[in-house]
């Protein structure tokens, strides 16, 4: 594999490839997402340790995608067991992807911890535990620089393990190297991942705008608020059928070279 610096329109070109992916099979996409929501609100359901399975599910979920959106490009319907991509490749492999989930997770944990310091873990206990917060904890400074805090860290937590998951399961790269390559690749093609981001921010602004637009011709707030959620769940599914295309712009089939 060989790192490649991408201009930085290429990020929009990923958000094109995405929807087109998603749109030759949004039944498939949108079960896959709906069924990697299920699991994580199954594990959430596990008192302290399901959230930390959950987060630890999310290499292995995110490589599931990466084979999806792969099928659906060459024609064809990738089905649930995807997800599973990492067991069925062997034993090795699961290891690896196993570790790869347990550095994520103790990475997300670790932004929280840092958190803590700002609010006293208000911010890190919504985050693993759920429940309702009153307004005015939500819009205390000590919450909200909790808040800045764990996403400043998650930034290039997320940038470690976007590329990972692919480097593990294709290359044969152990999961620590993965964590290295995929930030490198992340950071000297970050131009092209802000207009990624970007796009995508605009993306699902567009479609929360439409629903709202047609809640209110419509003139039934019910119906927005009902079609809003599903509506943004599809949405987000179509999200994960871009990432494998930032993976396969930033690197190609030689040896990796960070030059």
């Amino acid at each position: 594999m060989k790192l490649v610096i991408v201009p930085a329109r290429e990020g929009a070109t990923w958000v094109k490839l995405g929807l087109r992916t998603f749109f030759r099979q949004p039944l498939a996409f949108t079960g896959l997402f709906l069924i990697f929501v299920a699991l994580i609100s199954l594990m959430s359901a596990i008192p302290w340790i399901g959230n930390v399975l959950g987060l630890a599910l999310m290499p292995p979920i995110t490589l599931g995608f990466f084979v999806a959106s792969r099928q659906a490009s060459e024609g064809r319907f990738p089905m649930p067991t995807v997800l599973l991509s990492a067991v069925r490749a062997g034993p090795q492999n699961a290891r690896n992807m196993a570790i790869l989930g347990g550095l994520y997770a103790a990475s997300v944990l670790l932004a929280l911890a840092v958190s803590a310091s700002a609010d006293g873990g208000a911010f890190a206990r919504m985050y693993l535990l759920g429940g309702d917060m009153d307004v005015a904890t939500l819009q205390s400074p000590e919450f909200q620089l909790a808040a800045m805090l764990a996403m400043g860290i998650y930034i290039p937590v997320s940038m470690m393990f976007w590329h990972a998951p692919a480097l593990v399961q294709w290359h044969a790269i152990s999961p620590v190297k993965s964590l290295f390559f995929s930030l490198m690749a992340c950071w000297r093609n970050i131009r092209a991942f802000t207009v990624y981001t970007v796009v995508w921010f605009g993306v699902f602004m567009s479609v929360a705008m439409l629903v709202a637009l047609l809640g209110l011709v419509l003139g039934s707030e019910e119906a927005v608020s009902m079609a809003l959620f599903p509506t943004l769940l599809v949405t987000a599914a179509a999200f994960f059928s871009s990432m494998l295309f930032s993976f396969e712009a930033c690197f190609d089939a030689t040896e990796i070279v960070l030059a």
